[in-house]
C-alpha cells in the first residue's frame, strides 16, 4: 500500500540527496574563490588593473589565473557565474524544512512542555523569522555599525546567540537547532542572491557601458562574500544536529549551537591564514578543542530527554494514535521489543543512552513516535536493529494496522 508516509519518507531522502549535492557545490566552490583570493600575488609583468595572480596544478594541467582589482578594460566574451548552486542549496533546504517540519508540525516542530502553539502559529513563527533575520542583517551590515568589520561581526555573533537561545523557547531541540541552520543559511543565500551577483551585475551593465566600474561594490561584494566563509562550518553542523541528540537534547542546546559559530571562525582562521601563505596560528586548534571540550561538558545527560515529557498533554496528532484501534496492542508490542535500548537508562547491554533521545517506555511516548515506528519497526525492518529482540512479522503487521487506522480516523475532540 503506498500511503501518505511512505511518500513522506522517500520525498524527505530525494531532497536531503538533492540538499547534500547542491550544498557540496556551493561550499566547494565558496572555499575555493576565498583560498584562490587569498593565495594571489602581484606578478612582476601586469596587465593593467590586475590585481594578483596564481598558478596552480590540478587533474594534471597547470592553471594561471588573475583577478582584477576592480574589472578588465572590457567585458570577456565568456562569463562563468557562480550563482545555482546557492540558490540549488537554499530551495532544497526550504523544501525539506516544510515536508519535514511544517506538514510534520505536531511531531517535529511543537513541544507543548515548550510552547503550546497551534500548526500555523508555528509555521508563522518560522517562516516570520527567517524573513525578519535576513532584513535585520541586511541594514545592520549597511548601518554605520557596519563600516567596522570587528565590530560587526562582534555584532552579528551576539545576535545570534540571541537568536539561538530565542528558538529554543518556542519549538523543540531537534527544530530549534535546525532553524537556526536555516536562519543563518538564508542570510548567505540572500547575500549571494541580493547583493553579491546585482553588484557583480552592475560591473558588467558598467563595462557594456563603457563606464569604469565603481570598486564599491567589489569591497560590498567580498564583506558578504567572507561572511558566508565563516558562517559555512557552523551551519553544516546545525543541518546534521538534528540527527544527534547530544546536540540537542540538553537545556543547554542553544549554548552549544553558540560555540559553534566561534569553532567556525577559528577553523576558518587558520585555513584562511594558510591560504594567504601566513604564518600557521596554531593558537587555533587549541582553541578549537576547547570549545569542543566544552559543547562535550554542555551535553551531559541533564535527568531530561526532550522526548520524555512526562505529565506533558499529548498534541493533537499524537493523541489521535493512542485513541487508534489496535494501539493498546502495539503499545505492548514497542515496549517489550524496544524499551530495553528506548528508555531513560536502557538496559541493553554497550547502549548508554536511547538512540535518538527516543524513549519508548509509557504508552504516551509511543503514541509521540508513532511515524517513526511505522516507518523503522512497520514498513522496514531497520528496527530493531538486525531484529536483535526478534520482533514477529504479525506484529510489524499490528503497527502497521494501527498506523494505517489512525490516519483514516477522526482527530479525537
Amino acid at each position: 500500500m503506498l500511503d501518505w508516509t511512505f511518500v513522506l519518507e522517500w520525498g524527505g531522502f530525494a531532497l536531503r540527496w538533492l540538499h547534500v549535492v547542491t550544498a557540496i557545490a556551493w561550499i566547494g566552490s565558496s572555499f575555493y574563490f576565498i583560498a584562490l583570493d587569498l593565495g594571489l600575488h602581484p606578478e612582476a609583468v601586469a596587465a593593467a588593473g590586475v590585481k594578483g595572480a596564481a598558478w596552480q596544478v590540478h587533474g594534471g594541467g597547470f592553471y594561471h589565473i588573475r583577478k582584477y582589482l576592480v574589472a578588465p578594460a572590457e567585458l570577456p566574451a565568456q562569463l562563468t557565474w557562480f550563482k545555482w548552486e546557492s540558490y540549488a542549496t537554499w530551495l532544497s533546504g526550504f523544501a525539506m524544512l516544510v515536508l519535514v517540519y511544517y506538514l510534520g508540525a505536531e511531531f517535529y516542530l511543537i513541544d507543548p512542555a515548550i510552547a503550546d502553539l497551534t500548526v500555523w502559529q508555528a509555521v508563522a513563527i518560522s517562516l516570520g523569522s527567517l524573513g525578519f533575520g535576513w532584513l535585520a542583517y541586511d541594514a545592520i551590515c549597511r548601518s554605520a555599525f557596519g563600516r567596522d568589520n570587528t565590530r560587526l561581526m562582534l555584532g552579528l555573533y551576539v545576535i545570534l546567540v540571541g537568536v539561538a537561545w530565542g528558538y529554543t523557547q518556542v519549538f523543540t531541540g531537534r527544530a530549534a537547532l535546525l532553524h537556526l541552520g536555516a536562519f543563518t543559511a538564508t542570510i548567505m543565500s540572500a547575500n549571494v542572491f541580493l547583493v553579491i551577483i546585482p553588484n557583480q551585475r552592475v560591473v558588467v551593465a558598467d563595462l557594456i557601458a563603457g563606464r569604469v566600474p565603481d570598486p564599491k561594490y567589489g569591497i560590498i561584494a567580498k564583506q558578504r562574500s567572507t561572511h558566508n566563509n565563516y558562517l559555512t562550518l557552523p551551519v553544516v553542523f546545525l543541518m546534521l544536529s538534528n540527527h544527534y541528540p547530544l546536540a540537542f537534547a540538553s537545556d543547554w542546546n542553544w549554548l552549544v549551537a553558540s560555540l559553534v559559530f566561534l569553532m567556525g571562525v577559528t577553523i576558518r582562521h587558520w585555513f584562511n591564514r594558510r591560504h594567504a601563505h601566513l604564518p600557521a596560528p596554531w593558537w587555533t586548534w587549541a582553541a578549537t578543542l576547547a570549545l569542543g571540550a566544552l559543547m562535550v561538558w554542555l551535553s551531559l545527560p541533564d535527568g531530561r530527554g526532550e522526548e520524555s515529557q512526562e505529565g506533558a498533554a499529548l498534541p493533537p496528532a499524537a493523541a489521535r494514535f493512542a485513541a487508534a484501534e489496535g494501539f493498546d496492542e502495539v503499545a505492548g508490542i514497542v515496549l517489550g521489543r524496544c524499551s530495553m535500548c528506548h528508555a531513560s537508562e536502557p538496559g541493553y547491554p554497550g547502549i548508554g543512552r536511547a538512540p535518538k533521545a527516543v524513549a519508548l517506555e509509557t504508552p504516551e511516548q509511543v503514541a509521540r513516535q508513532a511515524q517513526r515506528i511505522y516507518v523503522q519497526a512497520g514498513i522496514t525492518d531497520a528496527m530493531p536493529p538486525a531484529n536483535l529482540s526478534f520482533m514477529e512479522p504479525a506484529e510489524r503487521a499490528a503497527i502497521i494496522a494501527w498506523y494505517r487506522s489512525a490516519l483514516r480516523g477522526p482527530a479525537p475532540g
